[in-house]
């Protein structure tokens, strides 16, 4: 039953949408080759290598690497490098504007510095497309090769063939990518040239700037965009192409914008809860709730029935403990039990009873708790409804309208009640309680309010406070509960002690009737004088054999004629 309800309970929140997960390392290297050393100068690539790179950056690539004007050399170090850098990335994407050719079907990226006066140098000075995509092939889940390197060759017009069968072709030929989740993009398709336009950028560079970097846009989608502007920008003359295949699901180089969901009602969906459990009625779904809600006002409520519950189990386990006791002794009587077994009995009897009588006091205090968790639940209404009229009272003046003098006292009485600095509830009277409040707010908010007078500055200087201020005491016995003080309950045996804590509660142990005489004649030889050890009176006894000191312990007495015959005889006289 508890893990039914755990999870009911959690069926409101389990719903909660996951957002996509993003790579977690997308790399890009542009690279825009404008100034060639050996035919005219081009003057889209660099800025084209701009307006891309400038679009990876704002796509939040953790890695954009940006290179113009690269030789040969330049150009191979460079490919090299980005390689080990797409070692440990999931995206990889290179951009690359400037010259290409195809040569015996085979598509190579022309440096600045090439020559290309034969056939054979594209061999050695221009770096083929394969060579581009071994840098990419080291990322995990997405490989990109973007082209703009269609434009009219002007190397191809005064390069001599080496050999007749040698074939230089118009444009760059058509590529089937041998590794998954490769796609490389040409600015045309294969065999026909692209235009660098007559903006700053190429036709082809602007529309990826436009639809490659879409939130939430997939890549084969956004390539299809470009596709359409491009050929609406060049009348149909330039159509770009995409060559390679992915998976079935999604793929982009920026995610889409998480959708704000609606604000949870923590506090309704609570009280739901609670409704819930309190259909049921049960200990263990009770202890499902506190589970889930460890703290707050219905975690209270939700103890306090649970505790009742519980009390009540105890109880009628002890009366019917105490029932079978009750039958049991006159049965034992009965049949001539021992006394021995009969004060058993009757021992087992009495401890039953008292069973019943300490769980019949358990259940009136789970009956007091709730009676006052009620009480609290009273209280919170009340301060939400007052709360909800004076902002209601606010609300209904219209702009720029002061309070009245009653109507200001009132609303700030009612912040200083719940910033906790104000026991009493507002009455509209500014007395000495209320005085006393606002020099408690100034001392805990560090602000030197006028206390005798209610002011619209210090109104607005408590509402922009969102808890409570001034620190909740509480008299001895009772220990704060968020805001609001709740008695301490001490278990049998033990009180509250000076410190709030439970303390057990000290018995004398009943003293026997012997010991009780033994205790009486110590504190009467207490009470009498001490007699002191025998010692020397100092007195002198003389007789007929002489005189000598009196005994230890003895004194000398004198006597008359009549004692002893001799008139005024002397005699020792020993304790």
């Amino acid at each position: 039953m508890r893990v039914l309800l755990s999870i009911g309970l959690t069926v409101g929140l389990i719903c909660l949408a996951g957002q996509p997960a993003l790579a977690d390392k997308r790399v890009a290297l542009v690279i825009g080759n404008s100034s060639y050393r050996n035919v005219a100068k081009l003057s889209n690539p660099a800025n084209d290598a701009a307006a891309v790179a400038a679009m990876f950056k704002s796509a939040g690539f953790n890695t954009v690497e940006s290179r113009l004007n690269l030789t040969v050399g330049e150009l191979r170090k460079t490919l090299r490098d980005f390689g080990n850098k797409s070692r440990d990335a999931d995206v990889a994407v290179i951009y690359f504007a400037g010259h290409g050719i195809e040569l015996d079907g085979t598509n190579y990226l022309i440096p600045v510095d090439a020559t290309l006066e034969t056939d054979t140098d594209v061999l050695d000075e221009a770096l083929s497309l394969d060579r581009v995509l071994v840098a990419v092939e080291p990322a995990k889940q997405l490989r990109l090769v973007i082209l703009d390197a269609c434009r009219d060759n002007p190397f191809a017009k005064n390069m001599k063939r080496t050999t007749a069968s040698r074939a230089v072709g118009r444009g760059l030929a058509r590529v089937e990518p041998s590794s998954p989740n490769t796609m490389i993009a040409f600015a045309a398709k294969a065999g026909s040239t692209a235009s660098d336009g007559d903006s700053k950028n190429s036709p082809f560079a602007a529309a990826l700037v436009n639809h490659l970097a879409k939130p939430g846009l997939d890549l084969r989608k956004a390539f299809g965009f470009v596709r359409d502007d491009v050929l609406k920008a060049t009348n149909n003359a330039q159509e770009p192409f995409v060559y390679g295949s992915l998976g079935g699901n999604d793929v982009t180089l920026v995610p889409a914008a998480p959708v704000a969901s609606a604000p949870v009602d923590q506090d309704a969906t609570m009280r739901r809860d609670y409704e819930f459990a309190d259909r049921v009625g049960t200990k263990p779904v009770w202890e499902a709730f506190i589970e889930k809600y460890p703290s707050g006002f219905f975690t209270a409520l939700a103890k306090a029935q649970r505790d009742k519950l519980a009390a009540e189990a105890a109880r009628v386990e002890a009366t019917n403990k105490a029932k079978a006791a009750q039958e049991e002794q006159p049965r034992l009587a009965a049949e001539g039990t021992k006394q021995v077994e009969q004060a058993k009995a009757a021992a087992q009897a009495k401890a039953a009873e008292d069973a019943r009588l300490a769980a019949e006091k358990a259940k009136q205090i789970q009956l007091e708790k709730e009676v006052a968790a009620e009480q609290a639940r009273t209280v919170a209404e009340k301060l939400a409804a007052e709360k909800l009229a004076a902002e209601k009272l606010v609300a209904e003046l219209p702009s720029g309208t002061a309070l009245s003098p009653s109507e200001l006292v009132t609303s700030l009485q009612f912040e200083l009640r719940r910033v906790g600095c104000l026991a009493t509830l507002p009455n509209g009277e500014w007395s000495v309680a209320s005085q006393r409040s606002l020099t408690l707010f100034n001392k805990y908010a560090g602000t030197k309010f006028d206390v005798k007078l209610a002011s619209a500055d210090a109104f607005d200087a408590i509402k922009t406070k969102r808890g409570r201020v001034c620190p909740l005491i509480c008299d001895h016995g009772f220990n704060a509960d968020g805001d609001r003080c709740s008695k301490i309950t001490c278990r049998a045996g033990y009180k509250v002690g000076d410190d709030n804590t439970c303390e057990k509660i000290e018995v004398k142990k009943p003293m026997a009737k012997r010991d009780e005489q033994k205790r009486d004649r110590a504190e009467r030889a207490k009470a009498e004088p001490e007699r002191g050890k025998p010692q020397a009176s100092g007195q002198v006894l003389c007789d007929h054999q002489g005189c000598r000191p009196a005994k230890k312990g003895c004194t000398i007495v004198h006597g008359n004629a009549a004692i002893g015959g001799v008139s005024g005889s002397s005699r020792e006289v020993c304790n």
